[in-house]
């Protein structure tokens, strides 16, 4: 849902709220609707949390001042900063995929005049026919700086918001409960992505941005951010955020909680 309102270009109203695009969805598309690039999206969750999460305690140690054990704030960001782009840059081919598929049977600018439901190209389907048609390797990498200029703060503000709540959290001995955890995860997720919603928005933009029947193209991230507050209003570059929200906080919550029960039995000898 998240995705497809990001995607209703200039001129187009498809789509309206939470309840009215749930509903358009489910009418249109039924269960599989919801469901839609979920299959990709369980594939390429797995290396990237892996790279994400590893990567970040190796760049902590990387960074960590002489004679310390913990991290400043400042550092905490880049550490982060560096931990997502380095999991973006590995698993990215699967995010465009995955925003290819969730889209393709969407009801989106001219995009609904061809519409086949019952036979929706499925991941290789897709990835072979952006190849081809798209510019080969260059294709499976399109948007990708506006990713990484988003993702770079968003992953550094989680992973900072996530431990300073941790540390405000913890009793006398630095142990916080799992509810203490889950509040950490879902704040951390929230604040992280309310800041840098934007450059979503705009990584999904440039992510279809060969596909001409969506009412937009842009030819670099300025001329996005012009082209879009111009024809959108600001509000077009926060389309989909009280969507994201509702799916972004117990994400993260729970992301941040079976992470830290893992890494809890990892520790024990």
């Amino acid at each position: 849902m998240k995705i497809i309102l990001q995607l209703q270009g200039p001129g187009s109203a498809s789509y309206t709220g939470v309840w009215g695009t749930l509903s358009r969805m489910w009418k249109e598309e039924g269960w599989r609707g919801f469901m839609r690039g979920n299959g990709l999206n369980c594939v390429r969750i797995v290396p990237y949390s892996a790279v994400q999460y590893s990567s970040y305690t190796i760049y902590k140690d990387v960074v960590m001042e002489h004679g310390k054990t913990e991290l400043d704030t400042p550092r905490r960001l880049a550490a982060g900063a560096m931990a997502g782009i380095t999991s973006v840059v590995v698993t990215y081919p699967l995010d465009i995929i995955r925003t290819r598929l969730s889209i393709q049977t969407a009801s989106l600018g001219s995009h609904d005049r061809h519409i086949d439901r019952k036979h929706a190209p499925g991941m290789m389907s897709t990835a072979k026919l952006m190849y081809r048609t798209e510019g080969g390797v260059v294709a499976l990498y399109r948007g990708i700086v506006a990713t990484v200029l988003g993702v770079a703060p968003y992953v550094g503000l989680n992973f900072a918001v996530y431990e300073s709540m941790r540390d405000a959290l913890a009793d006398d001995q630095g142990n916080v409960s799992n509810y203490g955890r889950i509040a950490s995860g879902a704040v951390a997720g929230a604040v992280a992505q309310t800041v840098t919603y934007p450059f979503d928005v705009l990584r999904r933009r440039f992510q279809v941005n060969a596909m001409k029947d969506l009412g937009f193209q842009y030819s670099s991230v300025f001329d996005a951010l012009v082209k879009i507050t111009k024809k959108e209003g600001p509000f077009g570059l926060y389309k989909g955020l009280s969507a994201n929200l509702l799916k972004v906080a117990p994400s993260m919550a729970s992301s941040w909680l079976s992470y830290e029960i893992v890494m809890d039995l990892l520790s024990k000898p």
